[in-house]
């Protein structure tokens, strides 16, 4: 077979490297991909992700057996239906079943709906309707633009004042253009987060090992929120019932309900919850894989990728096992001054061998090696025993890398490790 996948993150990396991994693969096409994966022996193309006529007569071309889509933007802009009217295999989610992710209203409004547990809220486009709203309901409480922001048009308000000015931001500043020209206020739910994905081609689905990613900037999640700066998985501090809840109260009802709207669902759904006192809630769908959530889970997988999707796109029963022993975790390396403006160009560490794998994702050639041309640079990864042997395995390792304009979080996974 040869497959592309489309992207550029460690997303898509891992993605790709897995699907390369397989014996049936013989070539990995990724457009338009980074510097770091032709390290891997990756095909790299220079397509721009919102290039679909670019990207599908490359598919044609190349007789590629099937695309896996990997950021969420090309789905909110319908590659696959332009895929599949060509008649071109894909695995993704259509424009229509993929507003699960881009409209958060929209996700909302389905689970209301169909009655699937998440915080109560209200949407509005216009400022002074949500002020009051806000004034009304006091803090903490959430405000999320409602189309895509690049996992950073969410604030979680402590104060009335910062609600405001979040509201602000996005309804009379522009902050987001038309993803935050409308928002979604919603109550402030307490727990601790957690991911679900599925591979889904319907109602049918299978389940991946629950991860937990940590979004906020710096330890203890203080700082503002980015696309993620590490995780782990599974999680042997949280309670099994909670995710076998979670499949019975949240992913099967949501699937159900895509079909019963007529936007079947086919591709990786992400379920991002929160385990309250009264049970998983939802934060939000995602239409696609996590970033840095891939980069953990793909190596627990020990069948052929490759073979599993190809199987869920001709609709026959799929092999997904996942290594039940052990913890995986990774730890993200981010530009200083990430998610704000960050600096470019500091030299990137070479890759590293043995039990530690390296994801890259913003990151360009140069004559004297791989640079910094992005906010989240690299991902180390490892897979050990236990959370404390993971942790002392990778922050050894970047304690011994030259860091000289990085950042990283040295916390990763320590939620598993409290009482």
């Amino acid at each position: 077979m040869k497959l592309l996948v489309i992207g550029s993150g460690g997303r898509e990396h891992a993605i790709a490297r897995k699907l390369l991994d397989s014996p049936a693969v013989e070539q990995v096409f990724v457009a338009p991909g980074n510097a770091g994966m032709a390290l891997d022996g990756l095909t790299l193309v220079n397509i721009a992700a919102d290039d679909f006529e670019g990207l599908l007569k490359l598919a044609q071309t190349e007789e590629v057996t099937y695309t896996f889509v990997g950021p969420d933007n090309a789905l909110a802009d319908g590659i696959v239906n332009y895929f599949e009217a060509e008649g071109q295999a894909i695995f993704g989610p259509s424009k229509e079943a993929a507003e699960l992710e881009w409209s958060k209203d929209f996700a909302k409004s389905i689970m209301a709906k169909y009655q699937i547990p998440t915080a109560s809220y209200q949407t509005f486009t216009d400022y002074e309707a949500a002020a009051a709203y806000i004034k009304e309901q006091g803090a903490p409480i959430v405000i999320k633009a409602d189309g895509l922001a690049l996992g950073k048009g969410v604030v979680v308000a402590e104060t009335v004042e910062e609600a405001l000015a979040a509201a602000q931001d996005m309804l009379l500043d522009n902050k987001f253009g038309d993803s935050g020209a409308r928002v979604v206020i919603e109550e402030f739910l307490e727990g601790e987060e957690f991911s679900l994905f599925a591979f889904v081609n319907g109602q049918d689905f299978y389940l991946l090992p629950p991860a937990q990613d940590h979004k906020r900037a710096f330890d203890g999640d203080q700082g503002p929120n980015t696309g993620g700066m590490g995780a782990y998985s599974p999680l042997p501090h949280l309670p099994e019932a909670a995710f076998t809840e979670a499949v019975e109260t949240i992913i099967k009802p949501i699937l159900a309900a895509m079909e019963a709207e007529g936007r079947p669902y086919k591709g990786v759904l992400y379920a991002g919850l929160i385990l309250t006192k009264t049970g998983p809630k939802v934060i939000e769908f995602n239409a696609r894989f996590g970033d840095p959530e891939t980069q953990i889970l793909l190596p627990r997988l020990k069948s052929d990728f490759a073979l599993g999707i190809e199987a869920l796109l001709k609709q026959e029963p799929a092999d997904f096992r996942w290594q039940e022993e052990g913890i995986t975790l990774g730890v993200v390396v981010a530009s200083k001054g990430y998610p704000g403006a960050y600096q470019k160009g500091s030299d990137v560490p070479a890759p590293t061998q043995g039990a530690i794998k390296t994801y890259y994702a913003g990151v360009e050639q140069k004559e004297t090696g791989l640079v910094a041309n992005g906010g989240r640079v690299y991902m180390l990864v490892t897979t050990a025993p236990s959370v404390q042997e993971a942790q002392t395995r990778l922050y050894q390792e970047l304690e011994q890398q030259e860091l000289d304009g990085f950042f990283y979080r040295t916390d990763i996974g320590s939620k598993a490790l409290k009482d």
